[in-house]
């Protein structure tokens, strides 16, 4: 039996599960409130840079197609250059990072909080672009390696083809050269050998 003196705290009815849930929303549609305001300003910087940029992207030669110059949309709005470099935000929404993704992982090639810097960069790094595909175009393509160069190959040397058809020849004519020493030389034993039989053969007429 228990004691008169033991107090029952009874359940409180207003709590449940809805009113759990409700509160669970709310922190979601804040949390989710926070990522949005980070992915438009995210957003809201890389435009301002594309707009920045817009004149070198516009001198970019028409018939060269392997920039993308667009900002993608999703959690983290990238700025993007081309397949393998994208500028994105850094997390204190305040640094722009310019990227690549290489064959050793990513690397940064710029990273700074003053745009101009970033933009001089992205420009820089298109103008390396067109040049060397000019200079591939061009077949003078350089190492990016330094230190590293490119011999330089000899011009092919002339067909042989000529000389192995004078050569062809050359040999058929010595081959009929020695086939007709090789009658007269046989013509010539056949004499020696059967000129008693001719002679005789004459006496006999």
């Amino acid at each position: 039996m228990k004691d008169a003196g033991d107090i029952i705290t009874p359940i409180e009815p207003s709590r449940k599960l809805s009113d759990a849930i409700r509160d669970v929303k709310n922190a979601f549609a804040d949390r989710d409130d926070v990522v949005v305001d980070m992915r438009e300003a995210h957003r809201m910087r890389l435009d301002l840079l594309a707009a920045e940029l817009a004149p070198v992207f516009a001198d970019v030669p028409a018939d060269m197609d392997s920039f993308d110059f667009a900002v993608s949309s999703g959690l983290q709005p990238r700025l993007w250059i081309d397949a393998v470099s994208h500028v994105a935000m850094g997390r204190d929404r305040r640094t722009y990072r310019f990227l690549k993704d290489t064959r050793v992982g990513r690397v940064v090639l710029a990273e700074s909080t003053e745009m101009k810097a970033v933009a001089d960069a992205v420009t820089r790094y298109v103008a390396e672009r067109v040049v060397e595909r000019q200079r591939m175009m061009e077949g003078g393509m350089e190492s990016a390696v330094p230190g590293l160069h490119r011999h330089v190959v000899q011009e092919a040397e002339p067909p042989i083809r000529s000389e192995t058809g004078r050569n062809g020849w050359t040999t058929f004519f010595a081959g009929l050269g020695l086939i007709a020493a090789g009658a007269l030389v046989g013509l010539a034993v056949s004499l020696v050998l059967f000129w008693d039989r001719i002679m005789q053969m004459k006496i006999s007429f």
